[in-house]
């Protein structure tokens, strides 16, 4: 199986090529990404913690789902297609915002993407894909808020990110 390709962006999200996943890390080359945020009824956020053998930011807790556009699939495709594959579900998502980040980590890699923020709404339990999720949990955010806080490196350095200075945008109760 081919490795899977990154679509490379400049800061207004044109597409200017595509490069391996890993190549784009180790050069932190800006790419395309995106982040789903899932809430139920009581306006908690659906978390998962990233499965133990992943590359970089193993065991740690994040949003829902995230992962990168294929060549051709619109954020809210690529959204959707990724939640089933790593949450088991689909539901409508509603983009919200986008930002740039960059985020080395300890491995040499480094996360430097343009993210594409997407919520949606569901109430059931998942159907986790153990390759890609250890564990999963509903939390409250002004618990998340304090949680990160208090546990800073428990959680995703773009999950941190998006959780400050987005808070307000993925919040869906207001």
């Amino acid at each position: 199986m081919a490795e899977e390709r990154v679509i490379l962006v400049n800061e207004n999200d044109e597409q200017i090529g595509t490069m391996p996943k890993l190549e784009a890390h180790e050069k932190a080359v800006l790419h395309r990404a995106f982040s789903v945020f899932i809430f139920n009824d009581d306006n908690e956020l659906m978390l998962q913690q990233r499965a133990k053998h992943k590359y970089h930011s193993p065991l740690l807790w994040t949003n829902t789902c995230c992962s990168h556009q294929r060549v051709g699939e619109t954020n809210i495709e690529a959204g959707k297609r990724r939640l089933m594959e790593e949450m088991g579900f689909v539901v409508d998502l509603k983009e919200t915002i986008s930002f740039i980040y960059k985020a080395p980590f300890d491995n040499g890699l480094t996360e430097h993407e343009l993210d594409h923020v997407m919520v949606g709404h569901y109430n059931d339990e998942p159907i986790i894909n153990n390759e890609e999720v250890e564990a999963w949990k509903w939390m409250p955010l002004e618990t998340v808020k304090v949680d990160i806080e208090l546990n800073p490196n428990q959680y995703t350095e773009w999950f941190k990110i998006i959780f400050d200075k987005f808070y307000e945008h993925i919040n869906i109760s207001k």
